[in-house]
């Protein structure tokens, strides 16, 4: 077993994770980032990303989150291939424990453990994720363009996603296992007016459809009523699965302020949590917009505040200024 100690412990890896880390090191704070389960987020499993500023042309999702990690080591920041199983923030220093065993001890913490969006659980739509079916409309709509498309889902997101597509695509299916939707009124009025827009009710999408040659890509669902089991095929070039995310937060359920879904409550025009060393960045905090160019400057803003706040506070943990200490202790 290894003690790290640290001014800094960033937990997630994501666009938030790395540029935190990338700013925190620059303030001479040598953090220690740990990677967790999917180093990288949610873009590792993205292929072309359009709309990330300083790109002149499409980047793919894992070569943007690659070159974010490399920067970050780059700049002095500590990365940690492991996945913390529990935090004790009522602790000072704060104490987390690693899959490995390994412990962590720090003065500050910023949570970046994203939100991982949820899935209908079809082989199919594993198969041409990426490749036609996607779960972010502002992120993808994009090549969409003059073409066909569904949202599956019945909520407020998948009413916002079929809005946003009709700006773009030729036309906008939406499917929902219900016979209404959940939206907020005003969504469902503009929905149902929306010209654009077929809902098909009543119905779950049994299978995504497909060409597997020369190159994957999504030719149509087939849907299944919900109450008669018949079975129905149409088109579509693209399908935006919009049925909800789950935040990574459960590690601090019950000593973090939340939502009822589970994201982490944080200050206004601030990413401080209702903890005074933790502060909470990206998509795993209570936020409206849930982008990687977001998430970014949410980590930006959550180290600037740590520098702030530990200039402000004498130090617990016993780590030095500039320097990371990992002290080996038998296990």
């Amino acid at each position: 077993m290894t003690v790290h100690t640290t001014k800094v412990l960033i937990i997630g890896s994501g666009p938030a994770g790395y540029s935190a880390a990338i700013y925190a090191a620059r303030a001479n704070l040598a953090p220690i980032l740990v990677t967790g389960l999917q180093p990288g987020g949610q873009l590792t499993i993205t292929s072309e990303v359009e709309n990330y500023p300083g790109f002149a042309h499409a980047v793919q999702g894992p070569d943007l989150m690659e070159q974010m990690r490399q920067q970050a080591q780059n700049v002095g920041s500590t990365l940690v291939s492991d996945i913390i199983v529990s935090v004790d923030l009522s602790c000072r220093p704060v104490r987390a424990v690693g899959d490995s065993g390994d412990e962590y001890l720090a003065d500050t913490v910023i949570i970046a453990t994203g939100a991982q969006a949820r899935w209908l659980g079809l082989p199919s739509e594993l198969e041409f994720s990426g490749s036609g079916v996607s779960s972010c409309a502002v992120c993808d709509g994009f090549f969409y363009r003059g073409k066909e498309v569904v949202v599956v889902g019945g909520g407020n997101t998948a009413v916002e996603e079929a809005l946003y597509l009709s700006n773009l695509a030729s036309k906008v299916t939406l499917v929902h296992r219900r016979n209404f939707v959940r939206a907020e009124a005003v969504l469902r009025d503009r929905l149902l007016a929306n010209p654009k827009i077929t809902v098909i009710w009543d119905h779950v999408v049994e299978e995504v459809l497909g060409d597997r040659e020369p190159v994957k890509s999504v030719t149509g669902v087939r849907l299944r009523h919900v109450a008669t089991g018949e079975m129905q095929e149409i088109s579509t070039h693209g399908v935006f699965v919009a049925i909800g995310h789950d935040p990574a937060t459960a590690l601090f359920r019950g000593q973090l302020d939340m939502d009822e879904t589970g994201y982490i409550a944080i200050k206004p025009w601030s990413t401080q949590t209702s903890s005074e060393v933790a502060w909470c960045a990206g998509d795993a905090a209570q936020t409206p917009q849930r982008q990687a160019v977001v998430a970014a400057a949410m980590g930006c803003m959550a180290a600037l505040e740590v520098e702030r706040f530990l200039m402000e506070r004498p130090i617990s943990s016993g780590a030095e200024a500039g320097a990371d200490i990992d002290q080996a202790v038998a296990a």
